[in-house]
């Protein structure tokens, strides 16, 4: 229960513009909101996923972080970003989110999870901290009209086919 809360506290200390009641808004007009998910809207938009992620849902987007982006290897984005990639570019991206709405209490009561993708992702707890494959998440149960956001440090990748 501490985790759960410091992840709260978390949310509204580090992302300020969550701080308020969003379940008004979807998760992208969410996200947006934040001001720290520009490439993640970008991506979106760029995939044409977007109107999916405005839809009923529920969803549950584990959000990389404009930082974790730019964490990736020089060009990465660019070239996931380039029309001739927009099928692993959606790959990418829906690696990134559950059919569902899971929040925190119930991700760290799982070991893994199915992605939209298709392929699943790891969760591990350790000492507090949340993990989804390498990723660790900063911030957690970010409510929206059609789900839930958990904010990680990282960029996932789904397994090469």
């Amino acid at each position: 229960m501490k985790f759960l809360l410091a992840s709260v506290l978390t949310a509204v200390m580090a992302f300020p513009a969550l701080a308020g009641h969003h379940e008004e808004k979807d998760i992208v007009d969410t996200a947006v909101a934040a001001g720290s998910f520009e490439t993640l809207a970008a991506a979106l938009t760029a995939a044409g996923l977007v109107d999916v992620l405005k839809g009923d849902g529920p969803f549950t987007v584990f959000a990389p972080t404009d930082a974790a982006f730019a964490a990736l290897p020089a060009g990465t984005v660019e070239t996931l970003l380039k029309p001739e990639n927009i099928d692993q570019l959606k790959a990418v991206l829906t690696y990134h989110v559950l059919a569902g709405k899971v929040k925190a209490a119930d991700v760290v009561k799982l070991s893994e999870a199915n992605t939209v993708q298709g392929s699943p992702v790891s969760i591990t707890v350790e000492g507090g901290t949340v993990k989804v494959n390498q990723a660790t998440v900063t911030a957690t149960d970010i409510m929206a009209s059609n789900g839930v956001i958990h904010v990680i440090d990282a960029v996932i990748l789904p397994p090469q086919s």
